[in-house]
């Protein structure tokens, strides 16, 4: 484990910061933005879980942990084909993102069936995962931003696409399995 003796660094005191492998880029270039919403998507995961416990709880913890994976994974340029195969790149994987499906799967089967948009709220719970779910979604379009310049892992954009899908069906189970859910009344204040 790597011990910090001081907080600050100075490093990027004129606005450069270093990517996994070593290269120095500007702080608001896209791939810094990427990573750096996937940390602010754990941040609110943080927040979400001090209301959540047991199964909802345990879930997000390995979440978070995988956001730290991705973020390593987006930190390092490259799709992980020509990493050093002594010391390849952290990538988040398939069968991460095939968790997700699965944990997605399960909750939706006991959720009541959708008959409107749902409004961010209800439970304290349920608002910090709609949050979570609009910052996830956010960091999405930025790794797609990335992709689409330069190459990296097809698995962070299928991770992070399916983490959103996460976020919006765990909310709906932290509003009573979407029997407290808020639901859009299209035109109410026409």
């Amino acid at each position: 484990m790597v011990q910090l003796t001081r907080i600050y660094t100075k490093s990027g005191d004129k606005g450069k910061t270093a990517l996994g492998n070593g290269t120095r880029v500007a702080k608001n270039d896209v791939r810094v933005e990427a990573y750096g919403t996937v940390d602010e998507t754990n941040a609110v995961i943080g927040v979400a879980r001090l209301h959540a416990d047991g199964n909802v709880d345990e879930m997000l913890a390995r979440i978070q942990n995988d956001l730290f994976d991705l973020g390593a994974d987006l930190c390092t340029p490259g799709d992980g084909s020509d990493d050093n195969p002594e010391r390849p790149a952290l990538r988040i994987t398939a069968k991460q993102t095939e968790r997700l499906e699965a944990e997605i799967d399960q909750i939706n089967e006991a959720l009541d069936p959708l008959k409107s948009f749902v409004l961010p709220g209800g439970s304290a719970l349920s608002a910090q995962l709609h949050v979570a779910r609009t910052v996830s979604r956010r960091a999405e379009r930025l790794i797609v931003e990335l992709a689409g310049i330069e190459t990296i892992n097809p698995e962070a954009v299928r991770y992070i696409n399916r983490l959103s899908d996460h976020m919006f069906v765990l909310a709906r189970h932290a509003n009573n399995g979407g029997k407290d859910d808020v639901l859009w009344k299209p035109g109410l204040t026409r």
